[in-house]
């Protein structure tokens, strides 16, 4: 038998090209598989902080020069911190609902609590994380309208709220005193302008308890071979304003600088857009120094929430969990402290719609970006670091591309409901209520928001740039809100009216 060499020669180089080639290719598809695996952190854990009527501009590393936040501003340095962050609802109610299912309107059967249970998660909650009335539920230790097919296991904090022993201040009524009688607490309606000073550490008050219950929770998950999601709710700086005097000591109220009110600021804001807490409205108009006082409790009331946010995170890396876990830090809302005349929440301007989110994950570099995002973002976003499948009922966007680059984009404007809709893109704040007024601001020239450009000839391509992106906004998540009726300063195209 006569073989042919050079063709069982070329047949057999060709086996071995081959065989090189598949072994090659393999190895190199196994290191990109490897370096995209490595790329991509491996997050086992989420502990995720909630504090309640937190506006963003008070922390130090949202800009504020006075109020003391020296842990939530180390969380800011190891994490992504979103400038541009917003709620979807106004009050607690509706904005926790909304970031716990991702959904700008109700809710739906998989909240993030079932989604991380149905994949192997334990979920504990420990305070407020869905509504709780403040003081109310907190005096008394109950639930509120919680939803508990969201939680493995949950836990309340209660505290003495208004009715804690010690320097008692009602400030709208300029009333000073240490009786336990007559104070404003549950239901009652002087109750937001409730400060309490007193001497002690805090350990009889809701955010100490809660601080100290996640840091039990945290040893009891690290001992247990489950990954696990922790949420915690702080009710601070929520009124009642209430704190160890060493807080309020930190906060000479007669150096505090009341927020700039513009003349005529309420001039060309339609009946809709007025808060319901105006200075006058409620009083405190009348006490320049007790609005100062104000502003002295809600930083006092913020630096201690501030400790307890760090206690927490401080014993997640005592006990070695940090690599593995990413961290949240939100607020329901934010909320006004005298702009624009107003107090409190319930508003779609800057103040209330605007709120702190702070995200820390290993694998991920800190920064700071000023990319739109939403609060309903964040339960995808968790889903995709934590490698899940986003449930279809999610309407978030997962901000993980922002994590990896700041300038990055998931959305161009970032969207807030109450009596009506409000857009905010980059330049703009675009705001439509209910009867079809209408506010328009230039937030680059005017970030105070003093300036409503509807009405302005102007500024009509910019107004019509924002309807259109509401527009398209509605008709993308099948928003329901209440008919429009033609307001009396618009003309019967909806067009503003020419001014001089």
């Amino acid at each position: 038998m006569r073989v042919n060499l050079s063709k069982a020669t070329g047949f057999v180089v060709s086996v071995l090209v081959f065989i090189c080639l598949s072994h090659s290719y393999t190895s190199a598809n196994e290191t990109n598989q490897n370096l995209i695996f490595k790329s991509e952190p491996a997050i086992k854990n989420v502990l995720f902080i909630v504090s309640d009527d937190l506006k963003a501009s008070v922390l130090g590393c949202y800009g504020d020069k006075q109020c003391k936040t020296p842990n939530i501003d180390k969380l800011a340095s190891q994490g992504m911190v979103f400038q541009r962050a917003y709620c979807q609802g106004t009050w607690c109610a509706p904005s926790r609902l909304s970031f716990m299912h991702s959904r700008y309107q109700g809710a739906s059967e998989v909240n993030l609590g079932v989604h991380f249970q149905n994949n192997g998660y334990h979920t504990s909650r420990v305070g407020k994380i869905y509504h709780m009335r403040v003081p109310g539920d907190v005096i008394a230790g109950t639930n509120g309208p919680d939803i508990a097919s969201t939680w493995t296991e949950r836990y309340n904090s209660a505290g003495p709220e208004a009715h804690t022993p010690g320097d008692y201040a009602c400030l709208n009524l300029n009333i000073f005193t240490r009786e336990l009688q007559g104070r404003q607490s549950t239901k009652m309606p002087h109750r937001p302008f409730v400060t309490v000073s007193y001497e002690g550490d805090g350990s009889d008050q809701a955010d100490f308890k809660t601080a100290e219950k996640a840091i039990e929770v945290l040893r009891e998950r690290r001992s247990a071979n489950q990954p696990f999601v922790l949420c915690v709710g702080m009710v601070r700086p929520h009124y009642p304003m209430v704190a160890p005097q060493k807080y309020f000591d930190l906060y000479d109220w007669t150096k505090i600088k009341l927020p700039e009110v513009a003349a005529d600021d309420l001039k060309d804001i339609p009946r809709l857009g007025m808060g319901q807490s105006s200075s006058k409205q409620t009083g405190i108009g009348k006490y320049p120094d007790n609005q100062k006082k104000m502003w002295a409790g809600y930083y006092a009331s913020v630096t201690f929430m501030d400790e307890q946010v760090g206690k927490v995170i401080d014993e997640l890396d005592r006990l070695g969990l940090r690599d593995a876990t990413a961290i949240v830090f939100i607020s329901d809302h934010g909320y006004h402290l005298g702009e624009h005349q107003w107090w409190q929440k319930s508003n779609m301007h800057e103040e209330v719609a605007r709120v702190p989110m702070i995200i820390s994950a290993p694998g991920f570099q800190a920064g700071e970006s000023f990319s739109p995002v939403e609060l309903v973002d964040l339960f995808p976003t968790l889903s995709n670091l934590a490698g899940l499948e986003i449930p279809a009922s999610v309407q978030g966007k997962s901000v993980v591309p922002i994590m990896k680059d700041p300038t990055a984009k998931v959305r161009d404007a970032a969207l807030t409901i109450h009596n009506g809709l409000a857009i905010r893109s980059g330049k703009h704040a675009y705001i439509r209520y209910k009867d079809g007024s209408e506010e328009l601001y230039d937030m680059n020239s005017d970030p105070n928001q003093f300036k409503n450009l509807v009405g302005s000839e102007y500024h009509l391509e910019a107004l019509e740039l924002n309807r259109k992106a509401l527009d398209a906004r509605v008709s993308e998540h099948d928003l329901v809100l209440p008919k429009s009726k033609k307001n009396k300063n618009q003309n019967s195209k909806g067009k503003p009216t020419k001014t001089k």
